[in-house]
C-alpha cells in the first residue's frame, strides 16, 4: 500500500496530464523563449500553477520549488518540473515528462515521473521500491562496460562512452534515466542539471536498486552533471567521464 505522500503525488500527476496532454500538438500552442534562451510553452506554465494551487490547499504549509515560478522555500517541499523536455513537447516529439518529487529535510523521499504521450509513468518511494505502470521495476544486472548500453545528452560524453560499450546513443532527459531503473539501459550520462531535472527521477533509480551521483561520485548536485546507472557500471561510467 502506497504511504499517503506518494498518492498526493500521484493525484498530482493526474492533474498535470489531464492540463498537458490535451496541449501537446496543439494548433494555437504558445511558445516563448526565457531569458536562459530555453523554451517555454503555455502549458508548462498552466501545469505549474495548477500544481502549486493543488499543493496550496491540500499541504498547506509545504513549499513548492518549480521551474517556472522558483522557489518557495522549507524543509519539505514539492519540486515540479510541468514539463520536462519542451522542446520536444513544442515539437510534437512525444518524448516528455511532468517531474515531481517530494524532498524532506534534504532527502528525496517520493518521485513521479509522467509521460502521457507515451502512455508511461514511473513512480517510487523511499523504502516502497520503484514501479513503471504500476508494476515493479529493477536495474539490469550487466556488470562489464563492454556488453553495456548506455545514453548520453551530451555529444561529447557520448563520444568518450561508445567506444567502451556494446552500444550507446543519445536519449536525453529523463527518458534515460528511468530506462536504467527499468533495466533497459545500464547508464545514462546526464549534462550539467537544475534540481528539478533530477529530484524526480533519483529516488526511482535508487529504489530501482541502481545508483544517481554526481561527476565525483556524491549526490547529485545543480549545475553538475548528472550518472545514473544500475550500480555495476557506475564507477567504470565516472572514471569515463
Amino acid at each position: 500500500m502506497a504511504g499517503p505522500d506518494l498518492v498526493f503525488a500521484l493525484e498530482l500527476a493526474d492533474l498535470a496530464d489531464s492540463l498537458s496532454l490535451p496541449r501537446f500538438r496543439a494548433s494555437d500552442l504558445h511558445v516563448e523563449t526565457k531569458p536562459d534562451l530555453t523554451p517555454v510553452t503555455d502549458a508548462d506554465r498552466a501545469v505549474e500553477r495548477a500544481l502549486r494551487e493543488r499543493i496550496s490547499a491540500a499541504r498547506p504549509g509545504e513549499g513548492v520549488f518549480g521551474e517556472e515560478e522558483g522557489d518557495g522555500g522549507g524543509a519539505v517541499r514539492w519540486i515540479l518540473d510541468p514539463i520536462d523536455g519542451t522542446k520536444n513537447f513544442a515539437r510534437g516529439i512525444p518524448v516528455w515528462a511532468t517531474l515531481i518529487a517530494l524532498e524532506r529535510d534534504g532527502e528525496f523521499t517520493v518521485g513521479v515521473v509522467s509521460a502521457p504521450a507515451l502512455g508511461r509513468r514511473w513512480w517510487a518511494a523511499r523504502g516502497e521500491g520503484a514501479f513503471a505502470d504500476g508494476k515493479r521495476i529493477h536495474v539490469s544486472g550487466i556488470a562489464e562496460l563492454r556488453d553495456a548500453s548506455a545514453s548520453c545528452s551530451r555529444a561529447r560524453d557520448l563520444a568518450m562512452l561508445e567506444p567502451h560499450v556494446a552500444h550507446a546513443r543519445g536519449l536525453g532527459d529523463f527518458w534515460q534515466h528511468v530506462l536504467v531503473a527499468e533495466g533497459a539501459l545500464d547508464a545514462a550520462v546526464d549534462a550539467p542539471l537544475a534540481l528539478y531535472d533530477f529530484a524526480a527521477f533519483a529516488p526511482i533509480v535508487t529504489e530501482a536498486g541502481g545508483r544517481t551521483s554526481a561527476p565525483d561520485g556524491g549526490a547529485p548536485r545543480v549545475r553538475e552533471q548528472v550518472v545514473s546507472s544500475n550500480g555495476f557500471l557506475h564507477d567504470a561510467v565516472l572514471a569515463l567521464i
